[in-house]
C-alpha cells in the first residue's frame, strides 16, 4: 500500500514540471548578488532587492506594493486571492536584508551568488534569500498554471529584520495593518530544515515559539578623576563587576509548552521513556545527554539568557571616566519577563542602571492546530523518512512584529539537507550556502502546503 501511495504521488504534477525549479536557483543567486547588508543604525538599502521581487510578481499579474518608512528601506506586500472567501488569510513573509560578510574570510565572494557543484553560495543563501526565492518561484508557477490557494495568501518581503525591524515588519504592522486584514496565521523563518540527529534520524523542526528579545544597555556612574589616584567610585570597575555577574549567571530552567512538546517527542524518538517534566527532581541535563546531537534543538531555549557583547568607557589611559556603558544580548522565554527584570536588578548592583535598548515579545504557537498538522504532513509527504517536531527558536524573527496584528507565526522554510550539512552554523556564518536540491525540495513542499493549509 505504501508503495502505491508513493507511486501515485510521483505521478502528480508539481512545479518541477515547469520552470519553477530553474527559477528558484536563479532567484536565489540573483538576490544574493544584490548586496543588502544591514550594519545596523539605518545603514542598509533593500530597495534594489525589493524592486527585483516586485518586478517578478508583476510579470505574472500579481500586484505588488512597495512601502517605505525610510528612503531606500523598502518592503514589498502583495495578496493572492484564495478560493474560499470564508477562510482566514495566511501571511507568508521573508526578509530581504542580510548581516555583514567579510569577503577575505570566504571561499567564494559572499555576494557572488555563485552556483558551484550543485550548491548556491553567498550571504543570504540560508538567511533568508533562499526562502524569498522559493516563495517567489511557487507563486509565479501558480500564476502560469492558473492555480489558486484555498486561503488568501499575503506575501511580505521585509526590510530591516537583521536590526530592529523598525523599517520593516514593525513599520508594516504599525502603519499598514489593513494590508494584512484577515491574516490569522503566518509562516516565515526558520524551521522545517533537515537536522541529522544520527544515522537514519532526519529531524525536521518546525518553529512554534521564539524567545523574546531583550537587548540591554547598562550604564555605570562614578567619580571621574586622575588615573594615579585611589578611586572607590570607579565607573569602569562597577560596570565590569556587573557584567561579570551577568555573564556568569546560571539562569534556572523554565520549560515552556513548545519546549515540553519538543522534549517529549525527542525522548520518544530516542527510545527513552516519556519523562515526567513536572517532577521536581526531573533532570533536564541528564535527558539532554541522552539525546545526542538533537539536544542542540532545545538546549538554548530552556531558560532566559544574558550575554555581554559590547563595552564602552573612557577616552585616555590616565583618566578615570565618570561613566561607563555596556550592551547585553538578553533573551526571554515565554512567560519569563518578570523573572528576567527582577534578576537584572539584582545582578547589576549599586551604581549601575539598566534598561531595554530594544525589546520584543516572546512567542508561542499551538502545535495541535490544523495548520501545524498541514505543515507537518507536507514535510512527511516529500520525505517519508522525516521526523517532524516543534521547537522554540533561541532568537527572533519578523513574526514578533506581525504578532501585534494577532497573527500566530510558525517557522517554516523547508529544505532537505544532506548529512553533514551544518545548517545552523551557516546562519550569520562564513561560506553560507544552500544545495540546489534543497531549494527544489522547498519549492515542492511550499507549493503543496500553501495550497492546502
Amino acid at each position: 500500500m505504501a508503495d502505491r501511495i508513493l507511486q501515485d504521488r510521483a505521478q502528480e504534477r508539481y512545479p518541477s514540471d515547469g520552470p519553477a525549479f530553474e527559477e528558484v536557483v536563479a532567484f536565489t543567486s540573483d538576490l544574493i548578488r544584490i548586496d543588502t547588508t544591514n550594519r545596523g543604525g539605518g545603514d542598509c538599502r533593500e530597495r534594489p532587492a525589493a524592486e527585483y521581487v516586485a518586478e517578478r510578481l508583476a510579470d505574472v499579474g500579481i500586484e505588488p506594493r512597495l512601502l517605505e518608512r525610510t528612503e531606500g528601506r523598502t518592503n514589498v506586500v502583495a495578496r493572492i486571492e484564495g478560493t474560499d472567501p470564508s477562510a482566514d488569510a495566511l501571511l507568508v513573509h521573508g526578509h530581504l536584508d542580510v548581516v555583514p560578510a567579510e569577503p577575505a574570510d570566504w571561499t567564494v565572494h559572499p555576494f557572488s551568488g555563485e552556483v558551484r557543484d550543485g550548491v548556491v553560495w553567498g550571504r543570504g543563501a540560508v538567511d533568508m534569500k533562499n526562502m524569498d526565492a522559493m516563495v517567489l518561484a511557487v507563486v509565479r508557477d501558480w500564476a502560469r498554471r492558473g492555480v489558486r490557494p484555498r486561503r488568501d495568501i499575503v506575501l511580505a518581503y521585509t526590510a530591516d529584520e537583521e536590526a530592529s525591524a523598525e523599517d520593516g515588519a514593525g513599520f508594516l504592522a504599525d502603519r499598514h495593518a489593513d494590508l494584512f486584514e484577515g491574516c490569522t496565521e503566518g509562516i516565515g523563518e526558520s524551521g522545517a530544515y533537515t537536522f541529522h540527529a544520527g544515522p537514519h534520524m532526519a529531524l525536521y523542526p518546525i518553529g512554534a515559539g521564539e524567545r523574546g528579545t531583550a537587548w540591554l544597555k547598562l550604564t555605570a556612574q562614578g567619580r571621574a578623576g586622575h588615573g594615579s589616584k585611589v578611586n572607590r567610585e570607579n565607573a569602569v570597575t562597577r560596570l565590569a563587576a556587573a557584567i561579570a555577574r551577568i555573564g556568569e549567571h546560571r539562569w534556572p530552567i523554565r520549560l515552556t509548552t513548545t519546549v515540553r512538546a519538543a522534549l517529549t517527542e525527542l525522548a520518544a524518538l530516542h527510545g527513552i521513556d516519556a519523562p515526567d517534566l513536572d517532577d521536581p527532581h526531573f533532570d533536564v541535563d541528564a535527558l539532554l545527554a541522552r539525546l545526542g546531537p538533537a539536544a542542540a534543538l532545545v538546549e538554548a531555549t530552556l531558560r532566559n539568557s544574558t550575554n555581554p557583547t559590547m563595552l564602552h568607557a573612557g577616552y585616555k589611559v590616565n583618566v578615570i571616566p565618570g561613566s561607563a556603558s555596556a550592551h547585553v544580548d538578553g533573551r526571554i522565554v515565554p512567560g519569563g519577563e518578570e523573572e528576567f527584570a527582577a534578576t537584572l536588578d539584582e545582578l547589576t548592583g549599586p551604581g549601575v542602571d539598566w534598561g531595554f535598548h530594544h525589546k520584543e515579545v516572546a512567542l508561542e504557537a499551538p502545535v495541535d492546530s490544523p495548520t501545524y498538522a498541514t505543515l507537518r504532513a507536507a514535510i512527511e509527504r516529500f520525505d517519508p523518512d522525516a521526523r517532524v517536531l516543534p521547537f522554540c527558536m533561541s532568537g527572533g524573527t519578523d513574526a514578533k512584529q506581525f504578532s501585534r496584528l494577532g497573527i500566530v507565526g510558525y517557522g517554516f522554510a523547508p529544505l532537505k539537507l544532506p548529512a553533514g550539512f551544518d545548517y545552523q552554523a551557516l546562519f550569520h556564518g562564513v561560506d553560507e550556502r544552500v544545495p540546489v536540491d534543497a531549494l527544489h525540495f522547498g519549492v515542492r513542499v511550499l507549493d503543496h502546503c500553501l495550497q492546502n493549509v
